[in-house]
């Protein structure tokens, strides 16, 4: 089974310590990476081979997964001259997912002890185009799912939009952890340049597509997008002596 693991982020608000590194390489235990632990997940649900997008500092990460020994799996980077966001980068890597039944797509500064298991089996049971973990919690975008937690609207607060009123349905947060059929990439074509994912998503829900919700609340999961969210990442994973 096959993954593309986002990696290619300046990591800006984890400066300063993303000034000399990128940011999947920053540990959050005595030497375990945020890469190490998201390509651990990905292994023990079957992934035997990635796709990296590169930008910032590039080489070492290419030096890192060597060390690791290639993590015992196949790796391909995908390197990006411009930063692509999520679509765009998809996009750029595409010809590798090709024909694929299902795929992960995992933020590599995400760390998360969901059951990627019981996530992969609901896509699959589901015949979904693409399966989103989710889950209630405060953010500055949303993603609106109607009573059948199938993908129906975005709301960006941060463009100054008055909040969206569900009548029904759900109002919920992504949280950078996908599960995507092949079919999907057709959404991506007509697309150039930098984009996000979340507009192709719409696309393909709007023509009919099964875009789902994978609600995620029971699950430990933090994005380690901050100083403070890392410090607090690793007090938990001593506390709970669990570095994978």
């Amino acid at each position: 089974m096959k993954a593309m693991i986002f990696a290619a982020g300046l990591g800006t608000r984890l400066r300063p310590l993303t000034k000399d590194k990128p940011k999947c390489l920053v540990e959050i235990a005595p030497k375990v990476t945020l890469l190490d632990a998201v390509v651990a997940r990905l292994k023990r649900v079957g992934v035997d081979e990635v796709v990296l997008n590169l930008h910032h500092f590039p080489g070492q990460i290419k030096t890192h997964v060597a060390a690791r020994g290639n993590y015992d799996i196949a790796v391909h980077f995908s390197y990006e001259e411009t930063l692509l966001d999520t679509g765009g980068g998809l996009r750029h890597a595409a010809d590798w997912f090709r024909g694929e039944d299902a795929f992960f797509i995992h933020n590599s500064d995400v760390y998360t002890e969901l059951d990627l298991t019981q996530m992969l089996t609901k896509h699959q049971s589901a015949g979904a185009l693409a399966t989103l973990a989710v889950s209630q919690r405060e953010t500055s975008r949303y993603l609106l799912f109607d009573d059948k937690h199938h993908l129906a609207g975005w709301e960006d607060q941060r463009q100054g939009a008055p909040p969206v009123s569900l009548l029904t349905g759900h109002r919920l947060a992504f949280n950078g952890i996908h599960v995507v059929s092949g079919n999907f990439l057709k959404y991506l074509e007509v697309e150039t340049g930098a984009f996000s994912i979340i507009a192709a998503y719409l696309k393909a829900a709007g023509a009919g597509g099964i875009i789902q919700a994978f609600p995620m609340d029971e699950y430990f999961w933090m994005d380690v997008g901050t100083e403070e969210r890392l410090e607090r990442l690793r007090k938990y994973l001593i506390e709970h002596d669990s570095f994978i």
